[in-house]
């Protein structure tokens, strides 16, 4: 976490469990980021004691986008990423702006590199143009082992070019067998 050209910290993670199925990225203000974390955990607490089990992916996107849109006038400077798993166990990307606008998607970023990244995961991925009529969603299937090898190169070439992409990559792995995560050592000059 960084303000300017200082480093307030290095092992800051951005990553927050909100569910067993749904994990959010955020970038931003970062007392915005914990203030939305916060409430969006009470409110999927509130959730799980009314209904007695987890929130999913998609149902968390809607409180998310929810919760963003009920504070359009003073929002939460904060950009998000929710990634999970959809009542078929399928992945599921939803990307955010600051008021609460959402899409699914097969892929996202936000933050400081999102311009450096989207670029580079578009051309690896194949992804067609979102100027295409009709709307085609295609994104390559890959394995697991080379989607992560896809995102490690793809944020040590930001980190490269963007100074305030940090100094450690974050990588949780969500499928049916549970979650799993691992970090990769960026850059640090």
């Amino acid at each position: 976490m960084s303000t300017g050209y200082s480093i307030l910290t290095r092992g800051y993670s951005k990553i927050s469990k909100l569910a067993d199925k749904a994990f959010m990225a955020s970038s931003g203000f970062q007392a915005d980021v914990k203030a939305l974390q916060k409430h969006l955990t009470a409110k999927h607490l509130i959730y799980q004691h009314q209904h007695n089990k987890q929130m999913s992916c998609p149902a968390m996107a809607q409180l998310l986008s929810n919760t963003l849109y009920y504070k359009r006038f003073f929002p939460y400077y904060a950009f998000n990423v929710l990634g999970g798993l959809d009542n078929e166990g399928k992945g599921c990307v939803f990307t955010y702006d600051a008021v609460g606008s959402y899409e699914r998607v097969g892929y996202s970023a936000q933050g400081s590199g999102s311009t450096l990244i989207m670029p580079f995961l578009d051309n690896q991925l194949k992804s067609p143009s979102p100027l295409l009529l009709p709307a085609v969603d295609a994104v390559t299937p890959l394995s697991e082992g080379e989607a992560i090898d896809l995102v490690k190169t793809v944020f040590a070439s930001a980190t490269e070019r963007d100074i305030y992409t940090g100094d450690r990559l974050e990588i949780y792995v969500l499928n049916a067998d549970g979650t799993h995560h691992e970090y990769m050592e960026l850059r640090k000059d």
